[in-house]
């Protein structure tokens, strides 16, 4: 219990209390704890002394909280390599990470709207979206862009479950020979904070990839939007990986 005479804080006292009961396994990892009501009603104190004490722990990312769920132990962090034609699906079974990849968005040839970065901005692409989640989380968004050209048929295609690397090598007979990313911290929309089960103030780790293949640069470009409150998303260096 808490021993309101100490000279620690009230929500110090409980964040240790929390952090034994996760180190020790009472609370193990993807473990939902207590309510913030409930941890008030068992050990006397306010919401706020609570909600103080939860705050420590999610600082040191040991809990995270999910919108309209509640607050759960954080599994511990796994590294996906990001740069692959496929996004990170075959990463994430690289890894031994089952994931459950959503289309969004089905493959469709679209009008590419203003934007500084995409290369197809102003003219035609083919579009694709698709949602990764691992244990029912959502983890990363895929926002691909095709070029209309070279990849003309993959809009009949069914993309669903299956590896983009794969698809492209089978059927087009390519594969990329370079590219580019760029990283940065940004925020979503109220659609996409939905979509990632964010809230729309939460950073997100945005990536924007460049693909080249011999037969055009910038042939495919994606934005990838990932939540990385379980994975710590990385790159290799020293050249592309595929499927």
């Amino acid at each position: 219990m808490l021993n309101t005479q100490s000279p620690i804080p009230l929500y110090r006292q409980l964040a240790d209390i929390l952090m034994d009961g996760i180190r020790s396994g009472n609370y193990p990892p993807g473990a939902r704890i207590p309510s913030e009501p409930q941890l008030a009603r068992d050990y006397g104190i306010g919401r706020p002394t609570v909600r103080q004490a939860v705050d420590v722990l999610v600082r040191r990312r040991l809990l995270s909280r999910r919108r309209g769920s509640g607050t759960y132990v954080r599994r511990p962090e796994q590294e996906i390599d990001l740069f692959s034609l496929a996004g990170t699906s075959s990463a994430f079974q690289k890894k031994g990470i089952a994931v459950d990849v959503q289309l969004l968005h089905k493959t469709k040839r679209v009008n590419v709207r203003a934007d500084a970065e995409n290369p197809f901005a102003g003219g035609a692409a083919f579009f694709l979206s698709r949602l990764n989640r691992v244990d029912g989380a959502p983890v990363l968004l895929e926002e691909i862009y095709l070029h209309p050209v070279l990849f003309k048929g993959i809009e009949r295609m069914d993309l669903a479950g299956r590896s983009l690397s794969q698809v492209v090598e089978s059927s087009f007979y390519m594969r990329p020979v370079g590219g580019r990313q760029t990283f940065r911290i940004g925020y979503l929309d109220d659609r996409k904070a939905a979509v990632m089960d964010v809230a729309s103030d939460t950073p997100v780790l945005v990536v924007h990839r460049f693909l080249n293949f011999k037969q055009a640069d910038h042939a495919v470009f994606s934005v990838l939007t990932c939540n990385t409150e379980t994975f710590v998303f990385s790159q290799q260096i020293g050249g592309l990986s595929h499927d």
